[in-house]
Parts: C-alpha cells; structure tokens; sequence
C-alpha cells in the first residue's frame, strides 16, 4: 500500500518550532496548549497496588479520627485531605515522584512547592462537590503568561467513562471567565487514564469529575503544585517531621518559604539567604 504524497507535517512559513523528544516534553506540550495531558508515573505494579491499600487504610483511619457523621454534614465525605501527614510514607513518595517532578519544573518558572495532596472519592451513583464544574484555584478569574499551579491527578483506580473519569474544558485556562453552556457541551472532553497515571492539568483549566455509574467508587490523590506567593492550604511544615527528609523533600514541601510571625523572623530568614 502507497503512502499518501501529503505528509501530516507539511508546512510553510514556520521560523519557530517547538520540539518534543520524549513523553514528558509531549504532555508538557500537550498542558501548554490544551491545559490537560496524561503522565505514566513509571510506578510498578506492586507499588500501584501499595498505594491503593495505602488509600483505603488511611480512608478508614481518617473518617474514625474526623468522625463519619460530621464530615457528611460538613460536605467533606468524598475528601481525605492532606494525606501524607497520616503515617503512610508511600504517599510522601508520589508527591515527589520524580517523572511529576521533571514535568513541573519544565511548566512553572523557579521554586514551586506542594500546595495539598488530597484523596478524592467520586461516589458510585452520586453527587459530589468535585462533579461540578472548577478550577484548582477556584474563584479567580486570571490568565497568566505561564502557569503558577498544576494539578497532578494520580489515578489510584483506571479512570473509565462508566466511573467517572475527570471531564476537562480544553485550553480554558487561557480565558478568564467560565464558558457558556452551548460552549461547554460542545467541546469538552472525558479523560480516561490507567490506574498509576497522572491527568497533570493547568490548575486554571475548567474540570470535573465525571458521573460515576458504576457500583464501586472511583479513587484518586489530587496534587496541586503552585508557586510559593500561594499559602499550602494546609501547612505541611507545620505538621511534618523535617528530621527524616532530604533537601529536595524539604523544599517541596515548604520548609523553605514558612509564613513569617514576625519582622525578627522575617529579617533572620532575609539574613539566611
């Protein structure tokens, strides 16, 4: 069979061409064009069902110490927040998988730290407040010429569209307002992803998480990465030993740039360089 004379990449006129030599310069690519892409983690079988063990442990354990009751009357059921601070260590080692890493360091300009990980439960057959329509930075309404925070979406179970995969607005995180309805239903577009795959997005892409029709829940660990001018919704500092992480650990998790209590502390931090 012949090859067709028209090459897909014919062009003209081109005097700047953007290269991509491997899978993480394509999703980079991809996330600055369109605000979503998919990333293997490079994680083994074994460590991908470790980490899924890891999630139901600390589900159990976070909903006895928050009490189940209360979290369903606070809207927070469906939410396991800031995860590695509960005893398991594998989830100190996805916030810092390095492919995610890699990639995040070719997206955000200087320093960036762990702004949260949360698990994220999407319901068999029900609503959920990560169903509706946000960003990652919710109630702004900005551009920037490159991103200040990604989301790193790590599937703990295959993301399918009978369970719900997370449903994106294509490149709107390079407009302002929220799009309008006949927009919306035309153009966006369900993610499907293996379980130990990361939907790494621009954190201002307009998303959500899908109907889930199936009979078991869908599970993920969200990661948001954002420049250090935004406060870590929770103060990872604050609630983590630093004796045991590396400097790498250290810096991505804050213990570099705390909030400040006072001028002393403030100019002793200037002092240190």
């Amino acid at each position: 069979m012949k090859k067709s004379i028209e090459q897909p990449h014919d062009a003209y006129g081109i005097l700047l061409t953007t290269t991509a030599q491997n899978d993480i310069e394509q999703v980079t690519e991809q996330i600055r064009i369109l605000g979503y892409g998919v990333l293997n983690s490079g994680l083994e079988v074994k460590k991908i069902d470790e980490l899924a063990e890891a999630f139901d442990r600390t589900r159990i354990s976070y909903q006895s110490k928050f009490q189940k009751d209360w979290l369903i009357q606070s809207g927070e059921e469906h939410t396991i927040r800031a995860m590695l601070i509960h005893g398991e260590f594998v989830f100190r080692e996805l916030a810092t998988n390095s492919r995610v890493v890699e990639l995040i360091s070719s997206l955000i300009r200087g320093r960036f730290l762990l702004n949260q990980q949360n698990g994220v439960i999407n319901p068999s057959h029900q609503k959920y407040t990560q169903g509706k329509w946000h960003r990652d930075l919710p109630y702004q309404h900005f551009v920037s010429s490159s991103p200040l925070s990604i989301t790193a979406l790590y599937c703990v179970d295959d993301f399918t569209i009978e369970n719900g995969a997370t449903v994106v607005l294509p490149a709107t995180h390079k407009t302002e307002a929220y799009s309008s309805s006949t927009f919306v239903d035309t153009n966006y577009h369900q993610v499907t992803a293996k379980a130990g795959s990361f939907i790494i997005m621009d954190s201002m892409l307009f998303h959500k998480g899908g109907v889930n029709r199936t009979n078991r829940i869908r599970r993920a660990i969200n990661h948001v990465y954002t420049i250090p001018y935004i406060k870590q919704q929770i103060s990872l500092p604050r609630q983590m030993d630093s004796q045991d992480l590396t400097e790498n650990e250290k810096q991505i998790f804050g213990f570099d740039c705390p909030e400040n209590v006072s001028i002393e502390e403030f100019f002793a931090r200037q002092h240190n360089g």
